[in-house]
């Protein structure tokens, strides 16, 4: 099993002055401190327009600073939103192998579309569109991060002349992808294109397991057909996350956030919305008395508690566990506490033996994916008598020295 920890930069109102710049230092220290800890992954979103439930639109210059000020944990975008309105994918490939470099290949490279009238609308996006655009983009992106030059696109969602996408990553062909995933019908979209799974559903085990299967099972089936130049076989399950010795303490200090998390984005969804002048804080509060529906919770309790949940999930077939810690109005000082108190007692008992644990599973995959990988249809790269030459943009000159 393998541990993360996760960030949508949540900042209920009312905002006090410089709130955003407190809130972001904050999370820099955590994932410092998770660093340290040894926890395996740091995830960032990226959200547009989204007051009080996400402020973290420029999640790669994020990244880029976690990856600066950190030297193991591997730093991922979760997600990039690819379709071409939010991001051109030249830029993203860009983002995503500047990244890479950065951190010595710690990145990983999620890939989503967004969910909301205020993202789709505001980027010009049609909904029904949404997940073929962001598909496409991401086929090229990956091909834009392998290949040089990259030929060139003519597609629904763009077109692009041939150019040399620059910097290449550092990983080879190039980081794993991901793609988010809120239901059964997104995980297995995620099995058939190659993709690790992101499962913000905040599933429960006995449903995990169900997810486990169905994405293992098409892995190892004739449907997966890699987007990308290789197989990233992993399933990822997002959690609340609020450990403390005694457990009502535990759910005192987490539930209110995790209560607003789930309430917030169902609010942005189903209810008008006046940008700039958003009340979901101050909605919530009105409404937290009527057993309003939370998130999944088996990180919030204590560290015996979240262990066998742990257990369950990796008996399940999940591969890594992902910490929703800062959601609502979680203070920082807990959220330290939660990672020091499960660094200490429940991470070294999943620890130890996971590396043959995961050898074994790659030996168990390896056929399945050599399969899948020659069932990809590769795009042809040019000859080099192929490549068009890029006309001056002004009349030839002839410069030289005398002697």
């Amino acid at each position: 099993m393998r541990f993360g920890v996760f960030y949508e930069l949540q900042l209920p109102k009312p905002w006090q002055e410089n709130a955003e710049h407190k809130l972001i230092h904050q999370a820099l220290e955590q994932v410092k401190v998770a660093d340290r800890l040894g926890i395996d992954y740091a995830w960032a979103v990226e959200h547009h327009f989204l007051d009080e439930y996400s402020h973290c639109s420029a999640s790669d210059v994020f990244l880029a600073s976690l990856a600066a000020t950190t030297e193991n944990i591997r730093v991922g975008f979760g997600i990039r939103q690819v379709i071409p309105n939010y991001n051109h994918p030249s830029r993203t490939a860009e983002s995503v192998a500047m990244l890479d470099l950065i951190s010595n290949g710690r990145a990983e490279f999620g890939i989503g579309e967004g969910a909301t009238r205020l993202e789709l609308h505001g980027y010009g996006i049609p909904a029904k569109e949404k997940r073929a655009l962001s598909l496409e983009a991401a086929e090229q992106i990956a091909n834009m991060m392998v290949m040089e030059p990259y030929p060139g696109f003519d597609g629904n969602g763009f077109t692009m002349p041939c150019r040399n996408v620059l910097p290449k990553p550092y990983q080879k062909p190039h980081p794993p992808m991901w793609l988010a995933c809120t239901n059964r019908k997104t995980i297995e979209v995620a099995a058939r294109n190659g993709l690790g799974a992101l499962a913000f559903t905040f599933v429960d085990p006995e449903e995990a397991k169900t997810w486990a299967d169905t994405y293992y099972s098409i892995i190892k089936s004739d449907e997966c057909v890699p987007l990308g130049h290789s197989v990233n076989a992993n399933l990822a399950v997002v959690a609340g996350f609020s450990l403390h010795e005694d457990a009502d303490e535990s759910r005192n200090r987490g539930i209110d956030g995790f209560a607003f998390f789930r309430y917030a984005i169902n609010a942005l969804v189903a209810n008008d919305i006046k940008p700039g002048r958003t009340t979901l804080w101050e909605e919530y509060e009105a409404l937290r008395d009527r057993d309003l529906p939370t998130i999944a919770s088996p990180g919030i309790g204590t560290p015996e508690h979240f262990s066998k949940h742990i257990r369950e999930f990796q008996d399940a077939g999940i591969d890594q566990i992902i910490f929703l810690q800062q959601g609502g109005k979680n203070r920082h000082e807990h959220i330290i506490e939660s990672l020091e108190l499960f660094g200490k007692e429940v991470m070294p008992e999943f620890v130890e033996g996971r590396e043959e644990r995961e050898a074994n599973k790659a030996k168990d995959l390896a056929p399945y994916i050599e399969a899948a990988m020659a069932r990809k249809q590769v795009m042809k790269p040019l000859a080099d008598d192929e490549i068009p030459v890029v006309s001056a943009s002004r009349e030839r000159e002839t410069f030289y020295h005398k002697d």
